[in-house]
C-alpha cells in the first residue's frame, strides 16, 4: 500500500483541525499504518476564502464528485454538517466503494442504521468517533473497550455550550439571558442556540450512544427532552442549598430489557464526579454490570480534539484496509426496541411552589403527595416578598414518573397553589 489519499468534505474549524493533525503527526501516523496518509481534494464553498490553515489551492474543490467519485480517493472524511444533502454524498461514496469518517450526530442519530447497513454490504467502514463528545474517545468505548459487559446506565454532560451556561449561572449568580449573550460572544454558544439549549443536540448524541450501549435501535422519539430556557437562577440558588448542583444531563437507563432514554435539567449530588464538570467540558458515566462505575471526561468541542477522534478513526480504517477487514466491524443491534413507560420509570424530583401563607396549606399539599405514596427526602419553606405567600421547595423520595405528573396536575388545581415555579429530577442524595 503506497499511501491512503483522503477527501475531505468541508473545511470549516473541524476540518481545518483534520489538516493539520494529519500534516504535523505524519511520522506518528505512518508509524501506526506503514503507509503515507495525503490529502487529495477537499470540497468547500468558496475558493478564495483565507481559512487558517496552510494548504494547496490546487486539491480544493467547489465540485462534491471531484472527491465521491474519484476513483484514487480511499477515505471519505465529512466534516460539512447537514443531513439530507449530506446523507445522500455519503450514500453515493459508500456505493463507489469509499471508506467513511464522520463527525456528524444529526446525520447518525436520524440515518446512522441506514448508513451502517449500506457500507456493511459494500465491504466500507463508517467510524462516528466525534459525532458524540468531540475529543473523548466514548464511541470506541462502548463498541471496544467495554464489549464484554452489559451496560444498565450511560448519564452524560454532552453539549459544551449548555454545561457552560449552568455552570456561569451557578458560580456566578447570573441570569440566563446575560450568560448566554456571553457564551455567544465567546463563541461558546451559536447565533441561534435553540438547538444546544432546548436540548435537541444532547437528544441526538443520547440516540447514538444509547443504541450503542443497550444495543437497542433507539430513536430520537423515544428521547424526552426538556432544555435549560426555564432554568432561572432562584433554582440554582435553592439546589445548591440542598447540596445539589443542575447539570444538562443525558441519561440511558435499561432495567432488563426495558430503557428510558432523556435529556433534561437534572439536580446531581455535589460529591457526584459529574458535578464537578463545568464550563464547555463534557463527560459521559458509564455504569456496566461488571466493570461498575467508569467515567470519560474531555473536551466535548473544538477544532483539535474532535480532529484528534477524526484522524482516530482514519487510522482504525487504514489498519482494516491492511487487513482486508472493511465493512465487518458494524454490529447489528440484538435487541428489539422497548422503551418504558411513565409508571416504569422512577426517580427522585426537585419541586418549587408559591402557596398560600396559610395554616393547613402544607398539609394540603402533603395529602396530595400521600395519596400516590410519595413522601419528602428534603423541605424547605421561606417567606417570599409578595405578601401572603410562602416558597416551598422539596425533594421528594423516588416516585414513578406517572404518579409525580399525576401529582402536579393536582398541585395546579388547589387552590392554595398560586404558581408552580419549577420541577427538575434529581439522581442521587446530598447531604446539606
Amino acid at each position: 500500500m503506497n499511501a491512503i489519499s483522503i477527501g475531505l468534505l468541508g473545511l470549516g474549524t473541524v476540518g481545518s483541525g483534520v489538516i493539520k493533525i494529519i500534516e504535523n503527526h505524519q511520522g506518528k501516523l505512518m508509524h501506526q499504518v506503514g503507509c503515507p496518509i495525503k490529502v487529495k481534494k477537499v470540497l468547500v464553498q468558496t475558493l478564495d476564502k483565507d481559512r487558517g490553515v496552510d494548504i494547496d489551492p490546487a486539491i480544493l474543490t467547489t465540485n462534491v464528485e471531484d472527491i465521491i467519485d474519484n476513483p484514487e480517493i480511499d477515505v471519505v472524511i465529512e466534516v460539512m454538517g447537514g443531513v439530507e444533502q449530506t446523507k445522500e454524498y455519503l450514500l453515493k461514496a459508500i456505493q463507489n466503494k469509499k471508506h467513511i469518517v464522520t463527525a456528524n450526530k444529526d446525520l447518525m442519530a436520524l440515518h446512522g442504521s441506514e448508513l451502517l447497513s449500506k457500507a456493511t454490504n459494500n465491504g466500507c467502514d463508517l467510524y462516528y468517533e466525534a459525532s458524540v463528545a468531540g475529543g473523548i474517545p466514548i464511541i470506541r468505548s462502548l463498541v471496544d473497550g467495554l464489549s464484554s459487559d452489559r451496560i444498565t446506565k450511560l448519564m452524560g454532560i454532552v453539549n459544551g455550550t449548555t454545561n457552560y451556561i449552568l455552570t456561569k449561572m451557578t458560580q456566578e449568580g447570573l441570569a440566563y439571558d446575560d450568560v448566554l449573550k456571553e457564551a455567544q460572544a465567546l463563541g461558546f454558544a451559536e447565533a441561534n442556540p435553540a438547538s444546544d439549549v432546548e436540548g435537541l443536540d444532547a437528544a441526538r448524541k443520547m440516540v447514538i450512544l444509547s443504541t450503542l450501549g443497550f444495543s437497542m435501535r433507539v430513536s430520537l422519539d423515544d428521547v424526552k427532552t426538556t432544555g435549560i430556557t426555564t432554568v432561572n437562577e432562584e433554582d440554582l440558588h435553592y439546589a445548591k442549598q440542598l447540596g445539589y448542583t443542575m447539570k444538562l444531563l443525558g441519561i440511558a437507563h435499561r432495567d432488563g430489557e426495558k430503557v428510558e432514554v432523556s435529556v433534561q435539567p437534572t439536580l446531581l449530588p455535589q460529591s457526584h464526579p459529574l458535578a464537578s464538570v463545568n464550563n464547555e467540558y463534557n463527560a459521559v458515566y458509564v455504569y456496566g454490570e461488571a466493570v461498575g462505575e467508569t467515567m470519560f471526561y474531555g473536551p466535548g468541542a473544538g477544532s483539535l480534539p474532535t480532529a484528534t477522534s477524526i484522524v482516530a478513526d482514519l487510522v482504525a480504517v487504514v489498519k482494516n484496509m491492511r487487513l482486508g477487514i472493511n465493512g465487518s466491524h458494524a454490529v447489528a443491534p440484538q435487541f428489539e426496541k422497548n422503551i418504558k413507560a411513565p409508571e416504569e420509570i422512577f426517580s427522585k424530583y426537585f419541586l418549587r411552589i408559591h402557596a398560600k401563607d396559610e395554616v393547613g396549606v402544607f398539609s394540603e399539599i402533603t395529602a396530595v403527595f400521600a395519596k400516590f405514596g410519595v413522601s419528602f427526602e428534603k423541605i424547605l419553606q421561606l417567606p417570599v416578598k409578595e405578601e401572603g405567600l410562602a416558597e416551598i421547595v422539596v425533594v421528594t423520595h423516588r416516585a414513578s414518573l406517572k404518579n409525580y405528573e399525576e401529582i402536579l396536575m393536582q398541585l395546579r388545581d388547589l387552590n392554595a397553589i398560586k404558581v408552580i415555579k419549577s420541577s427538575y429530577r434529581v439522581e442521587g442524595s446530598a447531604d446539606a
